[in-house]
């Protein structure tokens, strides 16, 4: 499975910095910059963080910019390299916000930048929290909370990634200064947004001794926070396991465990749907789909829940797909991917990637998601993360 990894490099970031400018952001202050004699260092500072991750050129490929925006740095490492975008040599925010969205909707698991917290504001202009991203230190503000500590760490965050570890979501802050204010000795923050980071796992709530965690608390949670997101106006196809049914019951409603309910603004519609039922009741009908894994085997599509059809979950689109477990559930499986098993392959491979798993309240994670494959011999296998 090849990991997405789309990359962003703010060529003019932190140019201020060395030359006394307090920044760089706006034209005038980089050219001034560079008169000044000040040196890029932005793509250096990526490359630091790229080189952690060549044990793992095999298995990424990078998304990115033309020129210096990203494409120099990852091909010169030999990486495997895609151009979404293409910006002439002087690049401007305009540039890093369209690429963001190009990025975004090439479906990268993660979009790493390089630069400060202008570029920051940029992505999170462009993105909002709609996708994952993290930031490589490169400018003379990092007051943001979407930027590692250093390249280094911010290219092992990838490779916890690249592995299958379980790495925690979390909402960061965007945060910037106003430079002219700055300047003259005044510091102004304002935030600007949140965007979503990788952060490695960390048990917050609901934990025994031991740092076990409680399934029934686990539980709790995990509804409270789904129930909470709920829009009234939208479907929820509510699909089998103990986990949707721990949804159900915080919503006060029946639930059918092996089967596949549909609700709507906490409402029981329709109970133990077939496939066919499903296509008429939801057709042209914004709806959403909470699935959770079969524990052990790791299948999210095709065991238990046929009644979910490759036309439904195609209708329904991925980004619309809920998936709730248990960490515990998760690190049961010891890095295995979570499996779809549609009956379409096309689609199985459509599927195949980064998926949020909430895994708590306002607590996620990101998971790895493969399916299975006959090999030369006929056995089954599953598609797994090249390591």
């Amino acid at each position: 499975m090849q990991f997405k990894l789309g990359l962003i490099i703010n060529p003019v970031a932190g140019l201020g910095g060395s030359v006394a400018l307090k920044g760089s952001d706006g034209a005038q202050t980089a050219a001034k910059a560079i008169e000044l004699g000040a040196q890029p260092k932005a793509n250096s500072r990526t490359k630091a963080a790229l080189e952690v991750l060549l044990p793992y050129k095999e298995c990424l490929t990078i998304y990115t910019v033309n020129g210096d925006m990203g494409e120099h740095t990852a091909k010169a490492l030999g990486f495997n390299v895609e151009i979404v975008y293409n910006t002439d040599t002087i690049t401007t925010p305009d540039d890093t916000e369209q690429a963001a969205k190009l990025l975004k909707n090439a479906g990268v698991d993660l979009l790493l930048f390089a630069g400060g917290d202008g570029t920051a504001r940029n992505v999170c202009h462009a993105i909002e929290d709609t996708a994952p991203v993290l930031g490589i230190p490169a400018g003379c503000k990092i007051h943001s909370g979407v930027y590692a500590i250093t390249p280094k760490a911010a290219g092992r965050v990838v490779e916890m990634l690249v592995n299958g570890e379980l790495v925690t979501l979390a909402d960061a802050d965007i945060m910037d200064i106003d430079e002219d204010a700055f300047r003259q000795g005044t510091v102004k923050a304002k935030r600007f947004g949140e965007m979503q980071i990788p952060r490695e796992v960390r048990y917050v709530q609901a934990v025994k001794n031991g740092g076990k965690e409680t399934d029934e608390l686990v539980l709790s949670d995990i509804a409270a926070h789904v129930v909470s997101e709920m829009d009234e106006e939208t479907l929820y196809i509510m699909g089998s396991g103990s986990t949707v049914e721990a949804i159900m019951e915080e919503m006060g409603l029946e639930n059918t465990l092996l089967g596949v309910d549909l609700i709507k603004d906490q409402t029981l519609i329709a109970q133990d749907l077939t496939a066919a039922e499903l296509l008429e009741l939801t057709h042209e009908q914004n709806t959403k789909l909470v699935i959770t894994l079969i524990g052990g085997q790791g299948h999210i599509f095709g065991r238990g829940n046929q009644q979910l059809s490759p036309a439904l979950i195609r209708a329904i689109g991925k980004e619309n797909i809920i998936v709730v477990a248990t960490k515990t559930k998760l690190q049961a499986l010891n890095g295995r991917p979570l499996i779809c098993d549609t009956g379409d392959s096309e689609l199985d491979d459509e599927l195949t990637g980064y998926m949020k798993v909430t895994t708590g309240f306002n607590d996620h994670i990101m998971y790895a998601v493969g399916h299975q494959y006959q090999d030369e011999t006929g056995a089954i296998q599953n598609q797994e993360m090249n390591k």
